[in-house]
């Protein structure tokens, strides 16, 4: 195939659809049926809402406005908070006017504040308030009676809160038979209100299975409608096995958002995995919009469609009865309503606006985003070193190889066996040479072990999370009895952080990092395989905290590694549980999958859906974590994660081995083929991270997202973009020897067919008015082509034009930042010019890298070729032009990739 460009027609096939065994016990894992809050809140039907609002307890300042709700079927007052933010967001908090005791409110998420901007009044009645958004016509409307809001821009209203009449707010109470029966007549009916509310079961306590969850502050759930008029599409709330466009729920459980470690997944199903990021994202060819719902204890989602709307709102404001319409409803167990609404209107915006919530992707070290080695479990040191000499024999890059948890002794993290690894500074060392790196696990459930230091240290600094009673709170994980590190608690954080420091984790050294497993957290013998809801965390019931415990662990675990290194190195840490928020620490990928072909397929809707909440980062277990690969399988998921974000190959205990040469040589040199390819690529995916780090747009994306008027991208999800400028279509059925890619815009597509065996080629097309650098001389480890020459490859669009970036720095330390030394160059070709252009004229870096050849494709062959230096000096370019692929390939330009020049065609 020629420079990355391949197009394929489609084969009539016969495929036979194979259903996987079902291996989760999904009697493990509750319903909403099964658990209380959520089944009394979907028994509150769409009607009429109770609650009103108190217009005259209006009180506006610079940076909110609050007023009272009451609910007229209880008397429970609610403060309601509005803010209009910065970058055209809105933020809605609701809570109790006067709560029994402080509800909790998520920290750690957001960066910072975000910033304000002036809300102001544009008019008010006695039962509405119009506030104005700013510019484009902009209102939010507060109705009063039924109390709903509104955000319109001009005649069209963009999103409704509480039009269905969804708000449920559990108030905080004491228990009716605590409560002294002498009880005045004036507050009689409302005492029989309450009396009503509380004979509904499970409010303060309930049983799964063996596990009873006792609630001493009684029921607290929350819940809230939205609408989104004129939207069919919505997307996110990951982690789901399950499509990217999110699915109806009604008639079947909601999406649930809970941290569980689900043992060997089902498909297509919204019940929760091991990661919760509650952000959804709405998209029509009119506006993308996205609601951010901070709530970090269980929630439940649910997606509903319809075509019926509302009527008239306001004289200014008409709306069509049979306009389309997406309703979402989200169910929390606890803490309080805190929802941002980003409004666009482009995908860019709402990306933009997320991460001015949450931050960025952290910009990883190159290496990372090379291929990674795993299985569970690499023996001994011997099998490390063998595994290494492997690659190098047969010709294969890799950057990692990991450890799990057979590593350490008696699975005693931060340590080593010292039977099986007796001188893990010897390994590392070896691997050092190479210019290789080493990942080992460190899990957060501690072996409650009276000779282990880390207990030991956990145990006299009082850092466990407690039981109900008070006491150490244990439960069972792969060390036996062990003991959960508090998490919530920064001097927590700060002190695990200190145990990666080189004299403290005895054996490690700079090429070891970090991978954070069972971090929901995992709890073999506790309720739906995780901590007791009514664990303490300080204050604080494990309920209220339960999605943020991942994100805590990644980034206690980070910071040890930044710190280790006197704030020079970027950390490389993977976390299989995350939050909103996470992606400031690292990657994740999505858990226990299995050698099947559903398994591929589903991953990459799984790393989409994280893209556009925010974490790029994202991979799949390569090959499948459990079962054993056909061998066609095998090279099909290398051939897929060559193109997804994290590239790593992992495997159960219980398989066979499937190192890359194992399944013959045929097989072994697609496998190559494969990696080398990603290889070649890195720099590409160096400058995508570089600038979803600057900007928080995702590394790769749903087509929709470039193509937001093209209905026809809108529920795509076996191809997508990696940036803007590569789209893939990954093999993802068994027998496959041919697929049909969709390829969107109008004068992008460039090249003529190739065909040939079709096992031997990955289907990856490149944009027609893109250029993309790569390095083609692909050595033993990214860390070796550090100083490598580039390869440019423009392809034209029928404009006869293409731009692209080129972005280096040193590829592994904060200096980017803290200095400004990098390189970052923009590349642009018009009328048979080519040109690089320095975008970054204040920082200063010197790279010993060049450009070593230049292909143009989809030109006409030129009489000459001209250099011109940025000393005006010009020299002549050796050339040749492929006229059946109307390929021109520019030889030895020579110039330093820092520098500025032009080529002339003539």
């Amino acid at each position: 195939h020629v420079c990355g460009i391949i197009i394929f027609r489609w084969v009539p096939l016969i495929v036979l659809l194979c259903v996987s065994a079902r291996a989760v016990d999904r009697s493990n894992f509750k319903t909403c049926e099964q658990s209380a809050f959520c089944k009394r809140q979907r028994e509150l039907k769409p009607g009429r809402s109770p609650y009103r609002a108190l217009l005259d307890t209006l009180e506006l300042s610079d940076s909110r406005i609050t007023l009272q709700l009451i609910n007229d079927n209880n008397k429970v007052r609610l403060l309601l908070e509005l803010y209009r933010l910065q970058g055209n967001m809105t933020r809605v908090k609701i809570n109790e006017l006067k709560p029994l005791k402080p509800r909790y409110e998520v920290p750690d998420v957001l960066i910072s504040d975000p910033i304000t901007e002036t809300l102001s009044v544009v008019s008010q009645d006695e039962n509405s308030l119009v506030l104005s958004l700013g510019g484009k016509d902009q209102r939010l409307i507060v109705s009063a009676q039924p109390f709903r809001l509104d955000i319109v821009e001009g005649p069209q209203v963009l999103v409704s809160l509480n039009s269905r009449g969804l708000l449920a707010f559990e108030h905080l109470r004491a228990r009716k038979d605590t409560i002294s029966h002498k009880i005045s007549s004036t507050v009689g009916s409302m005492w029989d209100s309450l009396k009503k509310e509380e004979d509904k079961p499970g409010m303060w306590e309930e049983t799964f299975k063996s596990h009873t969850d006792s609630k001493p502050n009684g029921p607290s759930s929350i819940s809230l409608d939205f609408s989104l008029p004129g939207v069919e599409h919505v997307y996110g709330i990951p982690e789901h096995a399950d499509t990217l466009k999110l699915k109806n729920t009604d008639g079947s459980d909601p999406y649930r958002l809970y941290n569980l470690d689900v043992f060997q997944y089902e498909l297509h199903n919204p019940m929760a995995l091991y990661g919760a990021v509650p952000v959804l994202i709405s998209h029509s060819t009119d506006r993308t919009m996205g609601i951010f719902w901070l709530n970090a204890a269980e929630t439940w989602v649910d997606i509903s469609s319809n075509t019926m709307m509302f009527g008239k709102i306001l004289d200014f404001v008409q709306v069509s009865s049979e306009a389309p319409q997406t309703d979402v409803r989200w169910i929390s167990e606890s803490g309080i309503i805190d929802v941002f609404i980003m409004l666009g209107p482009k995908p860019a915006d709402v990306f933009t606006q997320y991460a001015s919530l949450t931050g960025t992707q952290s910009f990883p070290p190159l290496t990372a985003l090379a291929y990674h080695q795993c299985r569970w479990n690499y023996n001994d040191q011997e099998d490390v070193k063998s595994v290494d000499q492997g690659f190098d024999e047969h010709d294969i890059p890799y950057d990692f190889i990991w450890l799990d948890i057979e590593h350490a002794d008696g699975k005693r993290y931060f340590t080593w066996d010292p039977s099986k690894f007796p001188q893990p500074k010897e390994m590392l060392q070896g691997l050092m040479d190479k210019r290789r790196k080493l990942v080992a696990i460190v899990d957060p459930h501690i072996r409650v072990d009276n000779g282990y230091k880390i207990h030991n240290e956990i145990l006299s600094k009082n850092f466990y999370v407690k039981n109900k009673d008070g006491g150490d709170y244990e439960g069972w994980c792969w060390p036996g009895n062990s003991g959960y590190p508090d998490f919530t608690n920064p001097e927590m954080r700060a002190w695990w952080a200190s145990k990666f420091a080189y004299e403290q984790y005895e054996g490690s050294m700079e090429n070891q990092y970090v991978w954070n497993d069972m971090n929901e957290p995992s709890v073999f013998n506790g309720p739906e395989v995780t901590m007791h809801k009514d664990a303490l965390h300080g204050g604080w019931e494990h309920r209220d905290v339960h999605n943020l415990y991942g994100l805590y662990v990644q980034k206690a675990t980070a910071d040890g590694l930044v710190e280790r290194s006197g704030g020079v190195e970027r950390p490389f840490v993977l976390t299989r549980a995350f939050f909103a928020g996470s992606q400031r620490y690292g990657a994740v990928w999505t858990g226990d999958n299995a050698a099947e072909w559903g398994h591929l397929k589903i991953s990459i809707p799984m790393c989409l859906s994280l893209g556009l909440a925010g974490i790029s980062f994202c991979g799949a277990d390569v090959g499948g974590f459990f079962k054993h690969p056909s061998a066609e399988l095998l090279v099909r998921w290398y051939q897929a994660g060559a193109y997804q974000p994290f590239f790593r190959a992992h495997a159960h205990i219980d398989t066979p081995r499937r190192e890359p040469w194992l399944f013959g040589p045929e097989n072994t040199a697609l496998i190559r083929e494969a990696i080398r390819q990603r290889y070649a690529l890195l720099p590409y995916w160096y400058q995508l991270f570089y600038n979803a780090h600057r900007t928080g747009y995702p590394v790769v994306r749903p087509l929709w997202v470039e193509y937001p008027n093209d209905v026809a991208t809108f529920s795509i999800e076996d191809e997508y973009l990696i940036g803007k400028d590569l789209l893939v279509h990954p093999v993802t059925d068994e027998g496959a020897t041919a697929v049909t890619a969709y390829l969107p815009g109008k004068g992008e597509v460039t090249g003529r067919p190739i065909f040939g065996i079709f096992l031997i080629s990955i289907p990856v097309f490149q944009r027609g008015g893109s250029i993309i650098c790569r390095k083609d001389r692909v050595r033993r480890s990214s860390s070796c082509m550090e100083n490598d020459p580039y390869t440019l490859y423009a392809a034209l669009n029928s404009q006869g034009s293409a731009e692209g970036e080129l972005y280096i720095d040193d590829f592994h330390t904060f200096n980017f930042e803290k200095a400004k030394q990098f390189v970052h160059r923009h590349l642009s070709f018009s009328a048979n010019t080519l040109s690089s252009r320095n975008l970054a004229p204040d920082s200063q870096f010197s790279t010993a890298s060049w450009i070593e050849k230049i292909v143009i494709i989809g030109g006409s062959q030129p009489s000459s070729a001209t250099l011109k230096n940025a000393d005006d000096t010009e020299s002549a370019l050796e050339f040749e032009f492929d006229s059946t692929l109307a390929v021109l390939t520019l030889r030895k330009p020579g110039v330093n990739a820092a520098a500025d020049w032009t080529v002339i065609l003539r």
